[in-house]
């Protein structure tokens, strides 16, 4: 296990709903993580999908109840919650024009890619197969 890892929105996702298909091992990877004194790292631009979808799928007592919690991670020493900055920005624009050929990359994805090669983090917690289309060496688990 990496001593760093990223979560993306599909990762939070998975964590906070028993019911999605790979909960148990995102849950293994995320345990072992902070086991390991891993450190975590997102972006608020992923907090943003993930609490959207928080509401969308989960009844809204529940899903205020996930917003809560991963919040209050955030003020942990292992857990690094990263800004979307101006510079950062126009990184992510520069990526998006160099990623013409795949106009399904979401820019909230291309602004964690852009974090993750700053941070020199290659391990994320996600299903979508858009971080192995751009050639950056991320490793997607669980």
């Amino acid at each position: 296990m990496a001593a760093k890892l990223f979560i993306d929105t599909w990762g939070w996702l998975t964590l906070h709903d028993k019911g999605e298909r790979y909960h148990q091992q995102a849950t293994q990877t995320y345990q072992q993580a902070i086991v390991q004194s891993g450190q975590i790292y997102t972006t608020d631009y992923v907090l943003d999908e993930t609490y959207t979808f928080f509401f969308r799928r989960l009844p809204a007592p529940r899903a205020e109840q996930s917003m809560k919690k991963l919040t209050a991670a955030f003020s942990t020493s292992n857990f690094h919650l990263v800004r979307i900055n101006e510079e950062r920005f126009t990184q992510t624009e520069k990526l998006r024009s160099r990623f013409l050929d795949k106009p399904l990359i979401s820019f909230t994805d291309l602004t964690s890619m852009v974090v993750m090669q700053e941070l020199s983090i290659t391990t994320i917690l996600t299903e979508d197969a858009h971080f192995t289309h751009v050639g950056m060496g991320f490793q997607l688990l669980p």
